[in-house]
């Protein structure tokens, strides 16, 4: 895969995008075996519990576990993890990888999809565990979604100073912001208070400054912001055009073709913009995810 992949102008339909996946899927999975092989969590037992709770830290792992998501203990199959590596690597090499064609910002990762219910905040909360078990890089996960909080709610920081309310407040910070958890290199942003005036916030010279302090501050940070759906709100249009790279959840077998065409044409066209082809069985005969560029040649 290119590190960098533009779209055409012309675009590509999905059924296209799906047709290449069959030809080419290989680039992206191997075969699942599920029968041949018994599932397997990802590591057999989960780490115990601090004795007591560090102050300032969010417990999430707990949480995390019992709603099967990607942490030690889970019950999921190893090849869950998997494609998560798969989706991960091209997006890190975007942003670090060792190439002239490396994306301005590529550090700076969007996850946003067409409508509500197509397992968005799932993958940028899952993606962001992946790239937390990275040698080297750590993760930042920002929920700005302000007005479903999806992230916000199924990590249980919902009641968090959050995003708003640094873009609202000149005297609360970034650093007053961030929440470390007890998942070694993932810290998070909560949504912060509801607003009415969210798209405006978001909009604003202040949130291009936040996004510019934390993208530039680390080197190895990543950041993932859990966008709203592109087509309900003009919120994650905004979003898009501060970031490096998108990642677009379609719900394989669910989601309307034209609706999917007519939320990435909101999408800037220089924008290195991921498809994950999420619930996908029965399209590719494997299941799980799928992952490629729009407008990929």
């Amino acid at each position: 895969m290119n590190q960098k992949m533009e779209k055409e102008s012309t675009g590509a339909t999905i059924t296209e995008l799906v047709a290449k996946t069959e030809r080419e899927g290989s680039q992206f999975f191997k075969p699942r075996e599920d029968n041949a092989h018994p599932q397997t969590s990802v590591h057999q037992t989960a780490s115990p519990r601090p004795p007591f709770q560090e102050p300032g830290k969010v417990y999430i792992e707990d949480l995390l576990r019992k709603n099967n998501m990607l942490v030690r203990g889970s019950n999921l199959g190893i090849h869950f993890a998997d494609e998560y590596r798969r989706i991960k690597r091209p997006l890190l090499s975007n942003a670090f990888g060792k190439s002239a064609s490396l994306l301005e910002k590529g550090n700076l990762i969007l996850v946003t999809s067409s409508i509500p219910g197509e397992g968005k905040t799932h993958t940028a909360i899952n993606l962001a565990l992946s790239i937390a078990h990275e040698r080297d890089h750590t993760v930042l996960l920002v929920d700005c979604d302000v007005t479903r909080h999806g992230a916000s709610r199924a990590l249980n920081i919902t009641d968090r100073p959050g995003l708003v309310d640094i873009l609202e407040n000149d005297n609360f910070s970034v650093g007053d912001a961030i929440l470390r958890t007890d998942i070694p290199e993932l810290c998070l942003i909560s949504s912060g208070k509801p607003h009415d005036f969210v798209t405006e916030l978001l909009a604003s010279q202040k949130m291009s400054q936040l996004v510019s302090e934390i993208g530039e501050r680390y080197d190895d940070r990543v950041i993932i912001f859990d966008g709203p759906p592109l087509l309900p709100t003009p919120q994650t249009q905004v979003i898009a055009s501060l970031v490096g790279q998108v990642v677009f959840i379609i719900e394989a077998g669910k989601t309307p073709q034209i609706l999917v065409e007519e939320a990435l044409s909101l999408i800037p066209e220089e924008q290195a913009t991921g498809l994950v082809m999420n619930k996908s069985e029965g399209m590719t005969g494997r299941g799980g995810y799928y992952y490629g560029y729009y407008g990929e040649k």
